[in-house]
């Protein structure tokens, strides 16, 4: 029969952990810096606030932030503003729904709590579009297409041909002179930071673009229009002069000359994943093309999604699986990741404040 031998951990260098002692505690950062020596999702987060300010006392590390999810719509967006006007990022890659829902708070118009037990057939008749317990006035989107047509009518791309990154710089500039209040896009155009929206078409501001060109498409006349509309196998043959690859193309120049990479997810999604190939964009470059680039790999990653892994959608994968993808750094290369499965807003905020208090008491 086998005998234990037993350890008493400290011998063996195991970490001990430390009871939570609100008592000792007088900030955010505090609290954050805690959980890290407590256990479960406490202790993620408290490794994401270690990883997080690693990345951002590297000083010359190129920081990607990643969003997906609703998150303007569920009052984060000023979180995003403050680390843009901070410097502290100089890449955004989100969802065409993110900001787009942003944007209508960006001009200054608001959402709403929905109501207990709403009927949702009642809610569309009035116009309220209910995300989970919060609602878009379609109203709102309306206003947002104005903007979006403005802008499209009164100015002109490089090239003549649009990206998401051009469209949301110009965008920026015309919420500049509105001065309605913060926004994320406005924020990205003072610190020059590109935002990109790859999967652009999913989105209300691209269905928005798609209708200018399609009214531009009938004001030319190219589509007879007579009493009962436009015909459908014409008029959806209008499409804007946009191409998608100058983002991918703008994208890569920018990782080409940076030095060291940070990647800060919230959620998944299409965000995560096209920010994250861009590495192997560059391996098969070199190997196709015989081109000899430096090939980037994110050194720091901090992710806030509830996914599983076990689903096996990008959204859920680990940072270790993108090591197997040549994405990332592996711990014995210096890599440096941490993950918290959570709810972003129950999060982020508390995160943000903390790394906001601990790097501004550095200074």
């Amino acid at each position: 029969m086998l005998k234990r031998k037993l350890h008493n951990g400290r011998d063996d260098g195991l970490t001990p952990l430390e009871s939570l002692n609100l008592s000792e505690i007088s900030s955010f950062s505090d609290l954050v810096e805690a959980m890290g020596k407590t256990a479960f999702s406490g202790r993620q987060l408290g490794n994401a606030f270690q990883v997080l300010l690693e990345m951002w006392r590297a000083g010359d590390c190129t920081v990607v932030l990643t969003v997906s999810g609703a998150m303007t719509v569920a009052k984060q967006g000023r979180i995003i503003c403050d680390m843009i006007d901070r410097g502290m990022i100089q890449v955004l890659v989100a969802t065409g729904a993110l900001i787009a829902h942003g944007l209508t708070e960006a001009i200054g118009l608001t959402h709403y709590y929905a109501p207990d037990n709403c009927n949702d057939r009642d809610l569309f008749l009035k116009g309220y579009n209910r995300i989970y317990d919060t609602l878009e006035m379609e109203a709102n989107l309306d206003d947002v297409a104005a903007l979006i047509t403005d802008v499209l009518e009164s100015s002109e791309p490089e090239d003549g041909i649009w990206s998401s990154s051009k469209l949301c710089r110009a965008i920026g500039k015309r919420l500049e002179v509105l001065n309605h209040g913060p926004g994320i896009l406005r924020s990205a155009l003072k610190k020059n930071i590109p935002v990109f929206i790859p999967a652009f078409t999913d989105s209300e501001v691209g269905l928005d673009c798609s209708i200018w060109a399609m009214r531009k498409a009938l004001a030319r006349s190219e589509f007879a229009h007579n009493g009962k509309g436009a015909n459908p196998e014409h008029i959806f043959k209008a499409v804007p002069a946009f191409n998608p690859f100058f983002d991918l193309q703008e994208y890569a120049r920018i990782i080409a000359k940076s030095d060291n990479l940070g990647i800060f997810t919230i959620g998944g999604g299409v965000p995560r994943n096209w920010a994250q190939q861009v590495a192997p964009y560059f391996d098969i470059t070199c190997e196709r093309l015989d081109i000899p680039l430096k090939k980037p790999r994110f050194q720091y990653g901090v992710r806030i999604c509830p996914e599983p892994v076990h689903w096996g959608g990008l959204s859920g994968c680990t940072y270790s699986e993108g090591v197997s993808w040549g994405k990332f750094m592996s711990p014995e290369e210096d890599g440096r990741f941490a993950e918290v499965f959570a709810d972003a807003t129950l999060v982020l905020p508390l995160l943000m404040k903390a790394v906001f208090e601990k790097l501004d008491s550095a200074d």
